[in-house]
C-alpha cells in the first residue's frame, strides 16, 4: 500500500522546527547550486529564518546584480500590463525600485568595508572574499598600467633631453672653433705686420787702394800709429806711374 500526500503544517516542536529548517534550506541550496549548474541558469535565493537571519544564494557574481535585472524585468512587465496607470503609482514604484537597490547598494558596500559581516555564512564570507580578491586585482593592474605609462612618459623625455644637449653640445664645440680660428688668425695678422728683429749686418770698412811703387810699403808696428805721408808723397799721389818711376830714378 502506497504512501498517501504528507499533510504539510508547522511544527510546533522549536527543536525539531530548528533541525528541519537547517537541513531544507541546505537541500534547497544545494538544489539552486544544482540547476545553476548544470542549466546555465541565473538563480538568487533569499531566505530568512524565523530569527530574522539571512540565507541567500547566488550564481551570479553578485546578488546585487540579479535583482537589478529582477527589479528591472518586473518594472517593464508591469508596464505594459498597466499601460494606463496614473503617474503617480508609476512614481510610487519606481521609488520602491530605487530604494531597494539603494539599500542592497548600500548594504554591499558596507559588508565590503568590513561592516555587518555577522549574519554571513561561511559561504557567503567566500563569496564576498573573492569579490574583493577580484576588485584588488583590478585595482593592482589600473595602477600597474599607469606606473608604465608614467615611466615610458619620462623615458620619452630623457631622451628628448639628452637629444636637445647633444645638439646645444655640438653648437658650443662649433663656436669654440669659430672663436680659436678667430684669435688663430689675428695673431698670424700682428705677427706678419711687426718688423723681423734680426741682427743687422755689419758694414765693413772698403779696401785700401793700393799705389804702384818700387818700394815695399813698410808693414805696421802693432803699438805705432800709422805714418803720415809727406808733402812730396802728397803731391806725387796724383801724377800717373809713369813720371813718378822716372822721378825716382
Amino acid at each position: 500500500m502506497g504512501r498517501g500526500p504528507v499533510q504539510l503544517r508547522r511544527i510546533e516542536n522549536k527543536i525539531n522546527r530548528q533541525v528541519t529548517f537547517s537541513k531544507r534550506r541546505n537541500g534547497l541550496l544545494k538544489k539552486a547550486h544544482e540547476i545553476s549548474v548544470l542549466c546555465d541558469a541565473d538563480v538568487a535565493l533569499i531566505v530568512f529564518s524565523t530569527k530574522g537571519k539571512l540565507y541567500e544564494f547566488s550564481s551570479h557574481s553578485s546578488m546585487e546584480g540579479i535583482l537589478e535585472r529582477y527589479q528591472r524585468y518586473s518594472f517593464d512587465e508591469r508596464a505594459v500590463l498597466e499601460p494606463n496607470t496614473e503617474d503617480q503609482e508609476n512614481w510610487g514604484d519606481e521609488y520602491g525600485i530605487l530604494k531597494s537597490k539603494l539599500d542592497a547598494l548600500q548594504k554591499s558596500q558596507r559588508q565590503l568595508l568590513g561592516e555587518q559581516l555577522d549574519t554571513l555564512t561561511t559561504k557567503e564570507l567566500q563569496q564576498l572574499e573573492h569579490q574583493l580578491e577580484y576588485s584588488l586585482k583590478h585595482i593592482r593592474s589600473k595602477k600597474n598600467q599607469l606606473l608604465f605609462e608614467s615611466i615610458s612618459e619620462l623615458q620619452k623625455k630623457e631622451k628628448s633631453l639628452k637629444n636637445q644637449n647633444n645638439v646645444l653640445q655640438k653648437l658650443m664645440e662649433t663656436e669654440k672653433e669659430k672663436n680659436n680660428a678667430i684669435i688663430n688668425t689675428n695673431r698670424e695678422e700682428q705677427n706678419g705686420a711687426t718688423p723681423s728683429t734680426s741682427s743687422p749686418t755689419p758694414v765693413t770698412a772698403p779696401d785700401p787702394i793700393p799705389t804702384t811703387n818700387n818700394s815695399q810699403s813698410q808693414p805696421r808696428g802693432s803699438g805705432e800709429s800709422e805714418a803720415q805721408p809727406s808733402p812730396a808723397q802728397a803731391g806725387n799721389s796724383k801724377l800717373p806711374p809713369w813720371m813718378l818711376r822716372t822721378s825716382h830714378t
